[in-house]
């Protein structure tokens, strides 16, 4: 049987999997939104941030737990899109390392003199302690602090197995390495493996891609910059 639209896979947690959705809706495209990962907030312990010289944002997902007292101090953003929510936040001077958490370390150094005051890192569990290695061998005090972890579920979103046991997904975006492990995993316990053989992975960078592997993709491809806007260009 020919299905003349496939569908696009959506892994990535909420809130950004609905806006993926409406960007390929509006590119005319057929969104499945099955996310494998939960963003769940932790209760950061009480910290004294009122002397700190900036703050490290790695995710849009670390935002909103920033005290108030970070918001008149520099915050330097792993990417746009987490630059702008920084900004629609509160933060009044943001910079943007356009790229990863390489560049930022990057940026940070050649902006900030480590005399000036300790960084805030406000992270996900696991996330986060190479760019604060990075940056304390360039001599800088980093407060890093779990404010969310991410949940897994424990069997596959029924969107992704109904469709990728109909044969009509014709691609799936993964945007980050812990969505692209937890996916595999979920997909081999659901015994669809083999489903896969006709869908072409799209992933975020190339960190993404070593999980993918374990799996019969009909192609894997990488988004030439580590962003959405990069991983929609593969689609159209």
């Amino acid at each position: 049987m020919h299905h003349p639209v496939r569908g696009i896979l959506i892994t990535r947690p909420e809130p950004g999997a609905s806006e993926t959705a409406a960007r390929l809706k509006a590119m005319g495209m057929m969104p499945i939104v099955a996310p494998v990962l939960e963003i769940a907030a932790v209760d950061m312990p009480p910290s004294r941030l009122d002397h700190i010289a900036g703050t490290l944002l790695t995710s849009r997902n670390a935002v909103g737990s920033c005290p108030v007292c970070c918001h008149g101090r520099p915050a330097f953003a792993v990417g746009d899109t987490t630059a702008m929510q920084a900004r629609g936040t509160g933060f009044m001077d943001v910079h943007s390392a356009g790229a990863d958490a390489v560049a930022l370390a990057e940026l940070v150094a050649a902006m900030l003199d480590p005399r000036a005051g300790p960084l805030f890192l406000p992270a996900g569990q696991g996330q986060g302690q190479a760019l604060a290695r990075d940056l304390r061998a360039r001599g800088f005090r980093v407060i890093r602090r779990v404010v969310y972890r991410a949940k897994l579920p424990d069997a596959l979103p029924e969107a992704a197995r109904r469709h990728l046991a109909d044969g009509d997904v014709g691609a799936a975006l993964f945007f980050s390495a812990d969505s692209a492990r937890h996916f595999v995993t979920l997909v081999r316990k659901a015994g669809l493996g083999d489903a896969v053989k006709r869908v072409e992975a799209v992933a975020i960078s190339g960190r993404a891609i070593v999980p993918l592997s374990a799996l019969p993709w009909r192609r894997i491809s990488v988004a030439a910059k580590p962003n959405q806007d990069a991983m929609l260009a593969l689609l159209s």
